[in-house]
């Protein structure tokens, strides 16, 4: 396959327009990430103030004559150093001695004409050195040995008369030996000693006048894998002789493009039986004859390359052993001598059958009488069929036109430029398997009644664009409802209105091009069912009466339905008016096309649906007024706007609030200066809108005080809103205290003796265990302390309900041992925590504690036990610790909260 040179470090300087300024007071560098560009300064020498963590150095295209090592001891970290397009001459040795991480010197378009054994003795972490385009015409001793990691060596255009580039075997790891556009002649073994132990992906010989290969030249290399000679005057004979220079050799890639081979025998890739060869490329050769069994070497191959050639005839042995190839290119390769008939190339039948892995076949640009019954027999793999201007007399599709192809897996046929005037019924019912179809730039002239396509049970796309004219039926789709993408502009369209419609057979189309077709009447109907449509292209049509009140019957609505409409392009229809909800049901419009037709006034409405409108074209339209009613919700997450050429009236009521827009927008607006120009009054005609004065237009003083004042109030409605949300259970409890107090309900604070216990336990079943585990120890060590325990304190024969209230009565304090337990049991919930409150409001006490054992969501203690932490001072919220260490910690918090006074401050 060819090959493009992969210059790697032209893609880091492409980087470097991005760059932001060094600061240096000598020199105009710039430095991003690293990169320093110094490039085109008119250097004379290497500046010495640049960062010295630079990776990367460009001095490309400057006056420099010399790299002298000293300059580069700062710069210890490249690895990239581009001094091409200098008057360099001489190299230092030391200058990789200071580089010692240098990986890429590019040096070509220099004046180096002699490298010597030191030249590149310390440049041992070299992967790419370039040295085209220099005056070297003779390598003597070895510069390259010690480059044990050298990947590419490119010494082209330069004045070589040898391939030799050295007396011993070096270059091991070499991989790309460019040597193209020298002077070389002959190609000999011993010259190519030195890559005794290489494996050479790519040894480039092309533009050179070679008219030899001496014997076993190529099996001097270690391993050869690519081999170009092109533009070199080989011929059939040399050609033949360097194909039995390659035999036994690794050769995979062989390009021999405009050698001269204007025929080939079955003989002249002989040699290459004992290869593995995978690429051929013979293009440009002018090629006229292939004889039989030429290629039956190639039993290997996979790419083959013959475009621009002049073959006259293919017969059917032309193509024999071909057996493994994938990819056929016969661009522009049949074409005819002269004017008359006779002159024109043959392709026999059964031409192809030896291709048997064919995926992809390129036929375009030739001159092919037309196809015969068994042109393409036998490509049972062929995926990829380009026939673009191929034919001179394919007028017709029959149904048998691709019968040859009926075994063929196709999934792409383009038939562009053919001249294909007409397709009869079935033309295509042997290709089940196509997805895509192109017809365009043809003479179609036909009404499709649907049985064109029949067959076509898999097609996703079919290109109609540009024909004479196509005429619809409301069956011209219905044989192919999986087509996705259906495009038909510039084709004379008729009877898009026909009932029911063309495209309601096509419940999968998602883009839809019926532009420029000159379509004057549409039913509202037309694209019902389309829901999965993303794309519609109606630009250049005439649909403007459509979209007049005065219409009979009113507006046609037709984009109703389309709900995952992602596009839509209406330019060059004449439209003067919008229907007020006729973009209503594009939910995810992006982009709005309505340039170059003759909108004035739009209703306040028209673009409040599109809410993810991204891009908006009314350029070339009679706008005067952008008001913010009607362009606001447009606006609102705009990325691209384009309102160029409206003639513009700079008032305050027409573009006061556009202007403002624009001045604070990150919208993209393009050429905003000139394109968006008032209009009238006359004293602004001309003026550029966006530098209209808009602060006339905000004397707002009488209605500062009543905005303040409604603003004020409204903030303060919001506030109590807000205050009653949030905080109404606060205001609530605080509230029934102050009514107690009021009322006359005097505080109890009992002395501690009238007390029988210190505190009465409130806990879930399920949470006994923990309580006698850790709350009756507390007991023991301090003896003035008594808990109320149920199971315990509770007297005998007392109803359950009897004695938890007279306990909580004889209780100093009330702890709540709060867990997900406490909050799902009934008796808890309904009763005892109840009461708890209930008595502490009612006495005006602060008697409760809350003990947390797990993270309890406060809305969640609300939700089951209509309490809040914000209820109770902070002393009296304990939360269980997780650490052994801290439990000590946590009894004394709670001996504080139950010695703590009970009465309400």
């Amino acid at each position: 396959m060819r090959q493009v040179l992969p210059y790697r470090i032209y893609f880091l300087w492409g980087l470097l327009p991005f760059c932001i300024l060094c600061s240096s007071s000598t020199n105009k560098c710039t430095v991003r990430h690293e990169v320093a560009d110094c490039s085109h300064l008119k250097l004379t020498q290497v500046p010495d103030d640049l960062p010295t963590n630079i990776t990367v150095l460009n001095l490309t295209h400057n006056q420099l004559r010399r790299l002298p090592s000293a300059n580069f001891t700062r710069y210890s970290r490249l690895t990239i150093l581009d001094g091409g397009f200098n008057t360099i001459s001489k190299l230092e040795p030391e200058l990789c001695q200071n580089l010692p991480l240098l990986k890429v010197l590019n040096l070509q378009h220099n004046e180096l004409s002699h490298l010597s054994d030191k030249t590149f003795m310390f440049c041992m972490n070299l992967t790419e050195l370039h040295l085209m385009s220099n005056s070297i015409q003779k390598i003597q001793n070895n510069p390259f040995k010690n480059q044990k990691n050298l990947i590419k060596l490119d010494l082209s255009h330069n004045g070589l008369s040898s391939t030799k580039l050295g007396t011993q075997v070096q270059l091991e790891n070499l991989q790309e030996l460019l040597l193209s556009n020298n002077k070389i002649h002959v190609v000999r073994s011993e010259e190519l000693d030195f890559l005794a132990n290489s494996s050479l992906k790519k040894l480039e010989l092309s533009s050179n006048q070679i008219k030899e290969f001496s014997p076993g030249c190529f099996h001097a290399i270690g391993k050869l894998f690519g081999l170009f000679l092109n533009n070199i005057p080989l011929g059939p004979s040399l050609t033949e002789k360097l194909c039995l220079e390659l035999s036994s050799t690794c050769i995979q890639n062989l390009s021999l493009s405009n050698i001269q081979l204007y025929t080939t025998s079955n003989m002249t890739f002989a040699g290459l039986k004992q290869t593995n060869l995978t690429a051929l490329d013979l293009s440009h050769n002018n090629l006229n004859v292939i004889g039989n069994d030429s290629f039956a070497w190639l039993p290997h191959l996979e790419y083959f390359f013959l475009e621009y050639n002049n073959i006259q005839h293919l017969s059917s042995r032309s193509l024999h052993g071909l057996f493994g190839v994938r990819y056929l290119n016969l661009k522009q390769s049949f074409t005819k001598q002269s004017i008359s008939l006779a002159s024109l190339p043959k392709i026999d039948d059964f031409s192809f059958q030896w291709l048997k892995r064919l995926e992809y076949l390129n036929m375009e640009d030739n001159d092919i009488p037309g196809i015969k019954s068994n042109m393409f027999t036998g490509l049972i793999n062929l995926q990829y069929l380009s026939l673009s201007n191929s034919f001179t007399s394919l007028r017709t599709l029959t149904n048998e036109t691709f019968l040859s192809l009926a075994h063929s897996p196709l999934l792409l046929l383009n038939l562009t430029k053919n001249k294909i005037s007409k397709i009869e019924s079935g033309a295509f019912s042997w290709l089940g398997q196509l997805k895509v179809l192109d017809l365009g730039l043809n003479e179609i002239g036909q009404e499709l009644t649907g049985q064109e396509w029949r067959g076509l049970d898999n097609i996703f796309e079919i290109y109609l664009s540009y024909n004479k004219y196509i005429q619809l039926t409301s069956n011209s789709f219905a044989s192919v409802p999986s087509l996705q993408r259906l495009m038909l502009r510039r084709v004379a369209l008729k009877n898009v209105d026909s009932s029911p419609s063309p495209f309601h057979p096509l419940r999968n189309l998602t883009i839809l091009d019926l532009s420029n077709n000159n379509i004057a009447n549409i039913n509202d109907d037309m694209l019902e069912g389309l829901e999965k449509l993303e794309i519609l292209d109606l630009q250049h049509n005439n649909l403007a009466r459509l979209w007049k009140h005065a219409n009979p019957g009113g507006p046609v609505c037709f984009l109703k339905g389309l709900s995952h409409l992602h596009i839509l392009n209406l330019e060059s229809n004449g439209f003067d008016e919008i229907p007020a909800e006729v973009f209503k049901d594009l939910f995810e419009l992006k982009s709005i096309d309505l340039g170059l037709n003759n909108l004035n006034v739009l209703p306040p409405s028209v673009f409040d649906t599109p809410v993810s409108l991204k891009s908006l074209s009314l350029q070339k339209n009679l706008i005067t007024s952008v008001e913010k009613n009607v362009f606001g919700p447009a606006f609102k997450n705009l990325s691209n706007l384009d309102m160029s050429f409206n003639p513009f009236d700079c008032t305050c009521e027409s573009i006061a609030w556009f202007v403002n827009w624009i001045n604070e927008t990150h919208t993209n607006i393009s050429e905003l200066s000139s394109h968006y120009l008032c209009n009238t009054p006359p004293q602004y005609h001309g003026f550029p809108v966006m530098l209209f004065d808009t602060s006339p237009c905000k004397d707002s003083a009488p209605f500062e005080l009543l905005f303040m004042i409604n603003t004020s109030i409204l903030w303060m409605f919001i506030f109590m809103v807000l205050l009653i949300h949030f905080e109404g259970w606060r205001i609530s409890f605080y509230w029934n205290v102050s009514v107690h107090r009021v009322l006359g309900f005097k505080e109890i604070d009992r002395q501690p003796e009238q007390f029988e216990y210190a505190a009465y336990i409130i806990h879930a079943h399920k949470d006994r265990d923990w309580v006698w585990e850790h709350l009756s120890p507390m007991e023991e060590k301090d003896q003035s302390l008594k808990f109320c325990l149920e199971e315990r304190d509770f007297e005998a024969g007392v109803l359950e309900l009897e004695a938890i209230v007279n306990s909580i009565k004889r209780s100093r304090k009330i702890i709540f041992v709060v867990t997900h337990h406490l909050l799902k049991d009934p008796l808890c919930k309904r009763f005892k925590v109840h009461h708890a409150v209930q008595q502490a409001i009612e006495q005006n006490l602060d008697s409760i504690i809350l003990i947390f054992l797990e993270d309890i969501p406060d809305y969640k203690l609300n939700h089951a036990l209509c309490l809040r932490r914000g209820m109770f001072k902070s002393h009296c919220i304990l939360n269980w610790p997780v650490q052994k260490e801290r439990i000590n910690a946590f009894h004394h918090k709670l001996q504080v909260a139950l010695g703590s006074r009970n009465s309400v401050h």
